[in-house]
């Protein structure tokens, strides 16, 4: 197999091998890695369809890790999908309303993003090893929720690192936020700021930008990377998932050889719909990629438009994961529709840092072909939980209720009855307060705790051991910080 190499889509770094884009995290001049060119499928969808998720992680995975083993990658792939996920299909289908809901939240901390932080400890290990990184990293991750409690549980524990999670007070919600601050290991760090999701992650961003103060880590043993889908270790492990359910969709007969799906994904920071877009770029036969937002609509507006503005104020609502209005990953989909064109890229994020917003080129608006955006308000996401929950007797939780909206909404619109499949990101148990509320307004100012045991009730699920009992776990990490002293934080934590 030829070697499949990454470049920053800002220029700087070229041909650097998977393994170090993954040390990295970000590119040093703070663009993202991608890779030179998205590698094809190349075997039937019928042989495909035979492979479990954990043969068909191997081959999806070894084709953008051309620098990792066979056995390595094997090693990683059992380590991560193991019986920590509570079904043995690790990322079933499951036919309701019209819609393949990919339940994407059976892992230990019941979100989807236990698909790729399950592991991504493991990929960085060897990745360290084959590029004889003798420090210790520390990773620095921004969270709007789900990608916190992933990250710490997947690396709690694992010698040579420590992962220090940035998050939003008052921006997750409570099972998220306990979820955290309850968490153990030596090595793990969960910390506050007084702000919102996007000064989380600008603060991150700068701090992996920032020359002297990682050449003060770097002399004191320590190296950043990240566990954000901005990491194209976090990212290529999304991509399964999506040739698993087309694959299960055309075992199971739910769609013909070569049958063209559409992909509806809830999303903030734009890493889920990027993972689905690569999978097409692969070969999958996907139609139209359908980008569903909150209220914070901005990937909507832009969609639309060709206009990305961030210039607008963040709302808090019941699917805080999508509480985002800079879409980090976005400059990936960018620089592929700009012919990956550095200079583009610069200049776009350029005028979003200075001017709080850009533009692209008719041309590039072009490419985006592929996408369809919409979005639901908060009463739209509350009144689909309860729809879909007495209709169809199935319980969503509020991120997978706007995927639902909008495919709903993408339906009227154009009359594409096309096989759909929806990723469910998150349990109903992850937001039991907005989830019971929307079932009934009786359950308005109960405690989510307490509202656990009633999702329960009416659902006739158990509560997942991944919560269970959490109120009464006690709080390990209480640190708070503002934005401009997260640095100061990271200085504490590893004794500098």
């Amino acid at each position: 197999m030829s070697k499949l190499f990454y470049r920053s889509t800002r220029g700087t770094d070229n041909r650097i091998e998977s393994s170090r884009a993954i040390v990295r995290g970000i590119a040093t001049d703070g663009g993202l890695y991608v890779p030179e060119a998205v590698p094809q499928i190349d075997l039937s969808m019928g042989s495909l369809a035979q492979m479990d998720y954990t043969e068909l992680a191997l081959y999806i995975m070894s084709k953008f890790l051309t620098d990792f083993k066979e056995e390595e990658l094997k090693y990683c792939i059992e380590k991560a999908y193991d019986k920590k996920f509570d079904d043995p299909r690790i990322a079933p289908l499951v036919e309701k309303g019209g819609a393949f809901f990919l339940e994407l939240f059976h892992g230990p901390t019941l979100a989807f993003k236990d698909m790729a932080l399950s592991i991504m400890p493991y990929l960085l290990k060897i990745a360290a090893d084959k590029n004889s990184i003798d420090k210790e990293i520390v990773i620095l991750t921004a969270t709007s929720g789900d990608t916190g409690k992933a990250a710490l549980e997947g690396f709690a524990g694992v010698e040579g690192t420590k992962i220090i999670v940035f998050y939003p007070r008052n921006g997750v919600s409570k099972i998220q936020e306990r979820q955290m601050t309850t968490q153990a290991g030596d090595n793990t760090y969960a910390v506050a700021i007084e702000g919102n999701f996007d000064d989380a992650q600008r603060g991150v961003k700068e701090i992996f930008s920032d020359r002297e103060f990682n050449g003060i880590l770097n002399k004191s043993g320590y190296i950043l990377s990240s566990a954000n889908s901005i990491n194209i270790g976090r990212l290529v492990p999304q991509v399964v998932y999506y040739v698993y359910a087309y694959l299960n969709l055309r075992k199971s007969g739910k769609i013909k050889s070569n049958e063209v799906i559409n992909i509806v994904v809830p999303t903030g920071n734009f890493g889920n719909i990027l993972a689905a877009y690569y999978s097409k770029k692969m070969g999958l036969p996907v139609g139209k990629l359908i980008c569903a937002s909150n209220e914070n609509n901005v990937l909507y507006d832009f969609i639309n438009t060709g206009v990305y503005d961030r210039k607008r104020r963040l709302i808090v609502t019941s699917s805080p994961s999508m509480d985002i209005l800079v879409s980090s990953n976005l400059e990936r989909l960018l620089y592929d529709i700009s012919g990956s064109n550095a200079d583009i890229i610069n200049n776009l994020i350029g005028d979003l840092d200075k001017k709080g917003e850009f533009k692209i080129t008719g041309d590039m608006k072009d490419r985006m072909v592929d996408f369809y955006g919409g979005f639901a308000t908060d009463k739209e996401t509350f009144e689909t939980i309860k729809y879909v929950f007495f209709k169809f007797n199935y319980l969503i939780d509020t991120h997978t209720a706007v995927g639902y909206n909008v495919y709903q909404k993408y339906i009227q619109v154009t009359g594409d009855r096309s096989k759909t499949v929806i990723a469910s990101t998150a349990s109903p148990f992850e937001f039991p307060g907005s989830v019971a509320k929307a079932i009934d307004e009786k359950y308005a100012g109960m405690d989510d705790f307490s509202l656990l045991e009633v999702i329960s009730e009416i659902s006739g699920l158990k509560v997942p051991e991944a919560v269970k009992g959490l109120e009464r776990r006690k709080i390990l990490h209480n640190t708070v910080c503002m934005e401009t002293q997260m640095e100061d934080v990271i200085t504490d934590i590893l004794g500098l």
